[in-house]
């Protein structure tokens, strides 16, 4: 990805140095969480209703189109091309200077990610509220409730923020086998689609039902939020790939993130076999179909996840 030198976004949060070592644990059901394990489950039946509630109301505005057309290679607002440095002296997240690479780059990416959802937003009459990215180190404190660095990267919807750690990324290189810049691009476009969820309406609206959902119910439904999630990632790198700084093997390197952190692949390399029941992100091969569904077409009326096989 041909990050360096373009705009950095002015809403990522530096607490690395706040944050400290230890753990909480590993997240709060309110998180909407990059995977990096599996746990078991129940059974349910209201599944159903449950989504058609969940569809009908997100679809009751149609946003059949991105920019008038998914293929239509048009401009949108906000342009790139400067580097803006919003740190001076030392960063104060690690101790590291203001240059920290790794900052920059996430502050690029999200940068990116302002630029292509106030579009698409605008699109359909509406305001896109740009997220905040919290950097930390160890552990933190969201309105979520409280996160370690093992409940991998999530997203807050009641602060609207994502926080993550970015020691992940190097355990999704040597753990996981998923390497590259724009892997890690995809992870945090990830949790910024479930900002547009939030701000769409669906997430409140799931959190809301999942009160009354037994476990299996509420795995099933958090599987088709997390697959639209990756849909709303590939719609993000369709229009980043429209500006021309998508290298080559750059979506291969977000199709074997998505293949790596898919449940079954998880949960088969964590305990040696799976459990169908307890996955809550989807499998690999769900999580590679979405992602690519959204690049491909770059339309949100193809991010359809809520109702319909998967």
């Amino acid at each position: 990805m041909l990050w360096k030198g373009r705009r950095q976004s002015d809403n990522v949060e530096d607490e690395r140095s706040d944050s400290g070592g230890g753990g909480f644990g590993g997240g709060s059901p309110g998180q909407f969480r990059v995977p990096i394990g599996g746990r078991t489950g129940g059974g349910g039946s209201i599944l159903l209703v449950i989504l058609v509630v969940l569809a009908g109301w997100y679809f009751g505005f149609d946003p059949s189109q991105i920019l008038g057309s998914g293929d239509s290679g048009g401009v949108l607002p906000g342009g790139g091309g400067q580097i803006t440095d919003n740190s001076s002296g030392q960063d104060e997240g690690a101790g590291t200077p203001a240059s920290d690479e790794m900052k920059q780059f996430v502050a690029t990416v999200l940068a990116e990610t302002e630029e292509t959802w106030t579009g698409i937003f605008q699109s359909q009459g509406l305001k896109y509220e740009d997220p905040k990215l919290v950097l930390f180190s160890g552990q933190i404190r969201s309105a979520c409730g409280s996160a370690s660095t093992a409940a991998g990267p999530f997203y807050c919807p009641g602060d609207h923020k994502v926080y993550l750690d970015t020691t992940f990324f190097q355990q999704l290189d040597q753990q996981f086998g998923a390497s590259g810049d724009f892997a890690q691009a995809y992870v945090i476009a990830h949790e910024v689609g479930h900002h547009v969820q939030n701000l769409t309406g669906i997430l409140p609206k799931f959190n809301q039902m999942r009160q009354s959902m037994g476990e299996a119910e509420a795995n099933q439904m958090s599987v088709r939020i997390e697959l639209q999630a990756d849909c709303f990632a590939g719609v993000w790198a369709h229009f980043t790939g429209q500006k021309g700084i998508l290298e080559q093997g750059d979506i291969e390197e977000a199709l074997n993130a998505a293949k790596q952190i898919g449940d079954d692949t998880l949960q088969k390399k964590m305990q040696g076999y799976v459990v169908p029941e307890s996955f809550n992100h989807g499998t690999s091969q769900q999580r590679q179909t979405w992602l690519a569904r959204g690049y491909k077409s770059g339309k949100l009326s193809d991010c359809n996840t809520l109702t319909g096989p998967i």
